[in-house]
């Protein structure tokens, strides 16, 4: 019986229709409802959103823009707690203001009086160490510290963090659920399908070279078997125009027997669905390779990041090709092997797989626990 109500603000990169971020508020609402219930408790989340008409829209939640710092001063302060993450919130690569923005919402709450709880937060890349006092800092103010792999605990333990505190928990999006109603993760294909290669890219390199080795890669798997290449843009437009891209350099594939289809969603459940009805997936979007091992769909993935890295290494697996080189000859060949062997792939990952989704709730436990304990 749910006896008490919590507000609780929660900051991250939402709003901008990407599906793998929406797919960590998505996860993170789930798990904070779950574990409220379990322990008596209603949370109410307030979402600071780049786009709050359509997040409140979308997840039924109240929602408040995340730049307008009135707003989310008075979001805060009417809060019994804030949350910050999870995503790679904390990191320098694409902005130096990142960085800042995140730490001063977090400081924000903190000076305000309220409970800071870090959610399974990627941390890193910080290449400016001046960052460091900054991280350091509001980490050591809150209340919960989680991040979602070892190597950013090891950067934390960098910035001279207490390792004790900081525990090593999945990426939330292990833990998301298909769509209400899906009464199947694996439809059995009709006699004549194609078996269904999921594809997620997107731009990195300014010449586009990774693109083009993936293209290669897919077309060289096309002139020796006939295939169905779903491509799944995860952050639209640009990833759709990525897939353009790759769809282009491919060439005629029908008249080797092959079919090129897009499925577009800026629903997470309904991508994870999508991931899901795939034989196999070679991603570049961290995300659609969490999707993919969360749904037992057998995997390649392209790291143009460490944190894709960081993910594969949790399944035991290595990236298949980077942003500097794809190879095309060995992603056909990773392909149709995936493909060929994948129940093998399959029973060899499914221990890890199902730790990783049995603990990616532990954040939104602890919060919930925590609570309890304040009464």
């Amino acid at each position: 019986m749910v006896s008490a109500a919590r507000k609780i603000v929660i900051s991250g990169y939402y709003g901008f229709r990407n599906s793998g971020d929406e797919a960590v508020l998505k996860s993170i609402l789930t798990a904070l409802e779950q574990e409220g219930k379990r322990i008596g408790i209603a949370f109410e989340p307030i979402v600071l959103s780049g786009d709050p008409s359509w997040t409140s829209g979308i997840y039924g939640v109240k929602a408040v823009h995340r730049m307008n710092m009135k707003e989310v001063r008075q979001a805060i302060k009417e809060s019994d707690g804030l949350i910050s993450g999870g995503g790679s919130l904390l990191q320098d690569a694409t902005s130096a203001k990142t960085i800042p923005y995140y730490i001063g919402v977090i400081r924000l709450a903190q000076w305000i009086g309220k409970p800071v709880f870090i959610y399974a937060q990627g941390v890193g890349p910080v290449s400016r160490k001046f960052f460091y006092p900054l991280i350091h800092g509001a980490f050591k103010r809150s209340a919960y510290v989680s991040v979602r792999d070892q190597e950013s605990a090891q950067l934390l333990h960098a910035m001279r963090m207490d390792g004790s505190r900081i525990e090593v928990v999945p990426d939330p999006v292990m833990g998301l659920p298909l769509p209400a109603g899906a009464t199947s993760k694996f439809p059995a294909e009709k006699p004549g399908d194609l078996p269904k290669i999921g594809i997620s890219v997107r731009f990195w390199n300014p010449d586009r070279t990774e693109l083009a080795g993936i293209a290669d890669g897919l077309r060289k798997l096309a002139e020796s078997r006939s295939v169905h290449f779903c491509f799944l843009p995860f952050h639209l437009p640009d990833d759709e125009a990525a897939s353009n891209y790759v769809i282009e350099r491919m060439g005629d594939v029908k008249s080797l027997g092959s079919k090129i289809t897009t499925r577009q969603t800026e629903d997470p459940q309904a991508m994870l669905l999508e991931v899901g009805r795939c034989s196999a997936l070679v991603g570049m979007r961290l995300h659609s390779l969490i999707y993919a091992a969360s749904q037992r769909i057998p995997l390649a993935g392209i790291s143009y990041d460490p944190k894709i890295d960081n993910f594969l290494g949790r399944l035991k697996v290595k990236a298949i090709g980077t942003s500097e080189e794809v190879r095309p000859e060995r992603l056909a060949e990773e392909l149709a092997h995936l493909l060929d062997d994948a129940e093998s792939w399959k029973s060899d990952r499914e221990p890890l797989i199902a730790g990783l989704q049995s603990e990616a709730a532990r954040p939104a436990r602890a919060i919930a626990e925590y609570f309890a304990q304040k009464g």
